[in-house]
């Protein structure tokens, strides 16, 4: 009788701990995104539990007034953000969303690359004491182009805590420019690609600063160090999965 009961106990157990585990997973899945924010300049959009897309606007010559994606990501009151708002009052609202409506400290600011869409706010994220970390090469171009400096440097791969978790850079080669790295949110699987990215049907885009021979052979390689990512946000664009890599692979393959 006690080992029948011990069995029927053991059971049960293991029966509401695989329906807590496919509970979970069921409301992971079926996280719809959000907005959460929106004026003229910035729109942030929650798309996991723990991560916040922001789209602020850039004008140009070429292709008009562009909207161009960031990632925040959150854990136990931090926030770490990939590419400022493409200017300094745009920042100055996502920093003040952060600290108001996540009640997280921002952590640090990482540009993905040179480019004003991914460093033209970050003054204001230096008025804030908030840290900045970039690829050496992006503050060297930046220096070059008399852009805000970020304050401190890495070496092909950078680590960083944010409150139990953590975020990984990466340079894995050239393609959109020649310092472009991406960052990777292990805690939810999501992947920031930034401008080396495209969104599904996207054109090649910006070639100014490009090296098309590497960009698929980049994209390779990202692909090969996250095969099981769940999410992808491009530089510009909807977000999505693996897909996004494979497309941009072929639309650089036979540039």
């Amino acid at each position: 009788m006690k080992y029948s009961s011990y069995s029927s106990n053991l059971v049960f157990f293991l029966i509401v701990t695989l329906s807590v585990f496919k509970a979970n997973a069921q409301q992971q899945s079926a996280f719809k995104p959000k907005i959460v924010f929106e004026s003229k300049d910035l729109v942030i959009t929650q798309i996991t539990p723990n991560s916040f897309k922001h789209i602020s606007y850039l004008q140009t010559n070429d292709f008009g007034n562009v909207p161009c994606n960031g990632l925040i990501v959150s854990d136990h009151n931090e926030a770490i953000v990939f590419d400022t708002p493409t200017n300094d009052s745009a920042s100055v609202a996502l920093i003040h969303f952060i600290q108001s409506n996540l009640h997280a400290k921002v952590k640090a600011i990482i540009p993905t690359h040179f480019h004003n869409d991914c460093l033209g706010g970050l003054k204001a994220f230096h008025k804030n004491n908030i840290s900045s970390y970039a690829y050496f090469k992006t503050i060297k171009l930046a220096k070059e182009n008399k852009f805000e400096l970020p304050l401190n440097s890495f070496s092909d791969t950078l680590k960083l805590s944010i409150g139990n978790q953590f975020v990984i850079v990466s340079f894995f080669g050239e393609g959109h420019t020649r310092d472009n790295v991406v960052g990777y949110f292990p805690a939810e699987n999501i992947l920031f690609g930034g401008c080396l990215i495209k969104e599904l049907k996207a054109s090649k885009g910006y070639l100014g600063d490009a090296n098309v021979d590497d960009w698929s052979s980049t994209v390779q390689k990202i692909k090969a160090a996250y095969p099981n990512v769940k999410t992808i946000v491009p530089g510009h664009g909807t977000i999505g999965n693996a897909k996004l890599l494979d497309y941009t692979i072929q639309l650089f393959k036979n540039h």
